[in-house]
């Protein structure tokens, strides 16, 4: 039996090694290797909201074909009676700017439900409500999905269907080489690329949000302005947010980035501040200049092992995590594992 090795609990891993698991079922042996699994992975803070958003210079037409898939998988979930123990929500969404030059036509418009820019006029009264000098947005309806049900249940998925986890850290490639066969590495470590494979390119984008009790609110409002905040209901609390502080290693709640967070918010939405706060976070979201998906022939001593590496997804995690497995998937599909299409699920 071959045997395939995903590195990274997180989305990205759990995303690429539910759909490993399930297409090599009984062909392959798939683990999971990661040292830290939900609740305290960097998704777990996360709003969860599906949004291209902090991707670098990632093309395009990858962003699109990849959020792509992630969105009509999480409409699948909401369709198919999991939108409760998941967390998702079928949601309206504003999204803006005071950038000069305006909001550019987005590429992923004609994924989301019903996407419009917004009149001249509605830019004002926005401006006015909001004290800001917006120049552009767009309104649509998404979806957001809390990863604090998505994870556990993609790890659940994962294990039912022969998924083997090993709870470690791994420091090289060489060490999952060491007394062991392996035929295929997935590497999903995001920012742990940064010591095990050298990259320079990595860097974390620290992200500060709060958690709120605020039942009322039913719609999702993003300045994505450098100065910008955002409110996105989940389904239990509110997520206000946030900070982008680039290369920034910093875990702890920072005083002057909750009074960003907050004062910006309850200008948004004013009736925030009778919001109760449930807790306050930080995430170190896995920024690179580029998302990283490729396959490597990894070279360690006298072997030679296919790498599929699967990181530096910025702010994008979640939004193109599915859509990331499946590619993942696609590229093992060419390689000789010698599998037998029968023996799939």
């Amino acid at each position: 039996m071959k045997q395939i090795v995903v590195l990274g609990a997180g989305v990205n891993g759990l995303s690429a090694a539910v759909q490993l698991a399930e297409y090599y079922y009984n062909v392959a042996k798939v683990t999971l290797i990661s040292e830290d699994v939900t609740p305290n992975t960097t998704g777990d803070v996360s709003a969860g909201l599906w949004g291209p958003y902090y991707c670098g210079k990632t093309p395009d037409h990858k962003i699109v074909k990849w959020s792509a898939d992630t969105h009509v998988f999480f409409h699948q979930l909401w369709k198919n009676g999991l939108a409760s123990p998941l967390g998702i929500s079928l949601q309206p969404c504003t999204r803006l700017t005071t950038d000069p030059n305006g909001y550019p036509e987005p590429s992923w418009k004609d994924i989301v439900f019903g996407c419009v820019k917004l009149s001249q006029k509605e830019l004002e009264r926005l401006s006015y409500e909001h004290g800001r000098n917006y120049t552009g947005g767009y309104h649509f309806a998404t979806f957001t999905c809390q990863p604090m049900g998505l994870l556990p249940y993609l790890f659940n998925r994962f294990i039912n269907v022969g998924g083997k986890f090993v709870q470690a850290k791994v420091n090289s490639i060489e060490s999952i080489l060491s007394g062991r066969k392996v035929d295929l590495i997935v590497n999903c470590t995001g920012l742990g690329s940064m010591n095990m494979l050298g990259d320079k390119e990595m860097l974390p984008i620290r992200g500060q949000i709060a958690r709120v009790c605020a039942p009322w609110v039913f719609e999702i409002i993003l300045d994505d302005s450098d100065d910008g905040n955002y409110v996105i209901p989940n389904t239990e609390t509110v997520i206000l947010g946030g900070t982008h502080q680039m290369n920034d290693f910093n875990r702890n709640v920072n005083k002057d980035d909750s009074k960003f967070i907050f004062d910006g918010c309850e200008r948004m939405l004013p009736s925030l501040k009778n919001a109760k706060l449930v807790q306050e976070q930080v995430g170190l979201r896995p920024g690179r200049s580029t998302v990283r998906l490729e396959l490597e022939h990894y070279k360690a001593g006298n072997l030679t092992v296919p790498v599929i590496h699967n990181y530096g997804h910025g702010g994008c995690g979640v939004t193109l995590a599915w859509g990331c497995g499946a590619e993942v998937l696609e590229i093992s599909q060419k390689l000789d594992l010698d599998v037998d299409s029968k023996s799939k699920l």
